[in-house]
């Protein structure tokens, strides 16, 4: 995902545009640009293929200095990675842009200013803004005013920093689905994609809202919202405690980092949804064209990652109408594959340098797959460097060995993934996708609502303190999440858990079910719900104990035996993100009260870069 950085001062900006870009770098990206108002007053420009190192060596060569500035980092999306696609973007030698976002209508803006007579040097969406944006001021004369009328003609997502040479006095932003946010000085001012881009030159920040536009001077700055109006965002006292290596209010990283989850995955749906459907451009350049053939689909993953990949079959199946296979990475890779015809392979991995699973994607090079795509949390990583498409998760650093965010935001990003192919592929109806890309944009304040049950949870763990064996069940999509809650378990407070599909009971495992048998269950109100209840009778009638998780119209009664915890409701394709919470929740509790070492559990390791 790109990143942007803007400065305006009384001192020369370029080492703040350059280590902003530096502090970005995690996000993934594939060249980097800065362009400075000189002293002379004229707009000069820089742009790198590569690491921000190599535009840093470039801007002492070039002795480039000045007091008002914009940076970016580029990851493709339309254009290939090369320096004359690169941003910022210029339209004549006076005005500049840097974009992070999918403009998805710029192929029409781009004929209507053409015949305009302006001359695009890139292939990027990007530059239509530019030369857009170009000719509203040349219309309206005002650089605020231009860039009110400019971005109505903009359908997508977009965050924007603008400065003119003509208009020396401010950077302008824009924000639409992809964030930004103002940081405070004294006598100078700053504009970032990210609040950590700016630590080093400010601790105030000021969030810019959804169709905000914001003009940032040295002294002041002005907020007008999507209506047009002004208004005063907030301001935010940034505190050391926020920072990802630090725990905070929190007793353990695993607590902190499944507390971030409202946050995280507002992160990883930002810039990718417009208002109706995904932007498949999010997943690189040649998306749309390679999904659109994509006749099978390949997942490969390990541990947690495979847990999703496994919830994504459902998905794919169901709402894309594609067969889809799911593997665990270390078997894959040491069997012989017959691949089906137009098959896409999908990777996922938080780090991405898990080893059996980059080994798998090497061998699938030359295996024949119609083209390879990673879901990864790491931009920089051997994976994702080595993959044909990528979406990062933008779940930030996570900390603790047990992986809780890094979970959600895969689920998050593999539904981004089924709605794009089924669009794609014409298989997804568009009242379907719209209703899922609202109930996308809801899922935040859903996340945050499993996390007020917290205090709950945490009394439901002391059923579990002196036990040694635990089941999990689940039907359906929740099965994966079953396998998750159990592997959770075992993982943080090492109790021997096993998870299955809540049908198998009677073939085997019901045979371990006694009254020291906790017997945890995730039952959504789906059409599987009856089917359920039957095997949580089968369950009772032998004298397990049941903790269950469901939906509070699914008529499941607290009870002897019964351990009710009723859950928010939420849409059934969505459930399994919400109805992971609840599990590490108590995960993580149940390891409090025995004592062991959540945040690094013993034998294992954060990222398993070895056989």
């Amino acid at each position: 995902m790109c990143g942007i950085v803007g400065a305006i001062a009384e001192r020369n900006i370029t080492a703040i545009l350059l280590e902003g870009l530096k502090r970005l770098e995690y996000r993934g990206y594939d060249s980097a640009g800065l362009a400075v108002l000189d002293a002379s007053g004229a707009l000069r420009r820089l742009r790198r293929s590569g690491k921000v190192a190599e535009l840093e060596s470039a801007q002492r060569e070039a002795e480039l200095g000045g007091r008002l500035g914009i940076a970016h980092t580029r990851w493709a999306t339309h254009g290939a990675p090369c320096e004359r696609n690169a941003h910022p973007h210029f339209s004549g030698d006076d005005l500049a842009v840097v974009h992070n976002g999918i403009i998805e209508n710029h192929e029409a803006l781009r004929r209507q200013l053409k015949a305009d007579g302006y001359v695009f040097s890139s292939d990027t969406d990007t530059e239509v803004i530019v030369h857009l944006l170009h000719q509203k001021l040349d219309e309206l004369g005002d650089l605020t005013v231009a860039l009110k009328a400019a971005v109505k003609a903009l359908h997508g997502a977009y965050g924007l920093a603008v400065v003119s040479a003509r208009q020396p006095d401010r950077i302008l932003a824009a924000r639409s689905g992809s964030p930004l946010v103002v940081g405070l000085g004294l006598g100078e001012n700053f504009l970032a994609s990210d609040q950590l881009a700016l630590r080093q030159v400010t601790d105030r920040f000021m969030y810019l809202e959804e169709g905000d536009i914001a003009e940032i001077r040295r002294d002041s700055v002005q907020v007008w919202n999507q209506a047009g109006d002004a208004v005063n965002r907030e301001v935010v006292q940034y505190h050391e405690g926020a920072e990802a290596a630090d725990k905070g209010e929190f007793r353990h990283f695993m607590l902190k980092e499944i507390h971030e989850q409202p946050k995280v995955v507002q992160r990883t749906l930002e810039g990718r949804l417009a208002q109706d459907h995904v932007l498949i451009e999010a997943f690189g350049p040649t998306a749309a064209e390679l999904f659109a053939r994509v006749r099978n689909v390949q997942i490969v993953a390990c541990g947690t990652s495979y847990h999703a990949g496994m919830v994504a079959r459902y998905w794919i199946e169901e709402l894309a109408g594609i067969p889809c296979q799911v593997e665990v990475a270390s078997e894959f890779r040491y069997r012989k594959v017959v691949v089906q015809p137009d098959s896409l392979f999908v990777t996922i991995s938080q780090s991405g340098e898990t080893a059996d699973t980059l080994a798998a994607l090497r061998n699938a090079k030359a295996a024949g797959y119609l083209a390879s795509l990673a879901i990864c949390n790491v931009g920089t990583s051997s994976l994702v460097r080595e993959s044909d498409l990528t979406l990062l998760t933008q779940a930030g650093p996570e900390i603790g060995v047990a992986s809780t965010k890094a979970f959600t935001t895969q689920l998050v990003a593999l539904m981004l993934l089924t709605l794009s192919l089924g669009r794609a592929r014409g298989a997804l109806a568009a009242d379907v996708e719209r209703e899922l890309v609202d109930e996308l944009r809801r899922l935040p304040t859903r996340l945050g609502e499993a996390l007020a049950m917290d205090p709950t949870i945490e009394k439901v763990a002391e059923n579990f303190a002196e036990k040694q064996h635990t089941l999990f069940l689940g039907r359906g999509e929740q099965y994966p999440v079953a396998m998750e809650g159990a592997l959770k378990l075992k993982e943080i407070s090492y109790i021997h858990a096993e998870a299955y599909p809540a049908g198998e009971l009677k073939h085997g495992p019901l045979a371990l079910v006694d009254s020291h048998m906790p017997v945890v269950t995730v039952a959504p109100n789906n059409e599987l719900l009856e089917k359920l209840k039957s095997n949580l009778q089968e369950v009772r009638a032998r004298g397990g104990e049941l903790i269950v998780f469901a939906d509070g119209s699914a008529g499941i009664e607290d009870g002897e035996g019964t351990v009710l915890v009723k859950m928010p409701h939420i849409h059934d394709a969505l459930s399994p993100i919400l109805y992971t919470v609840p599990l590490q929740l108590l995960s993580y509790h149940v390891a409090v009260l025995r004592g062991t070492d959540v945040d690094q559990p013993r034998n294992l390791a954060k990222s398993v870069t070895v056989e």
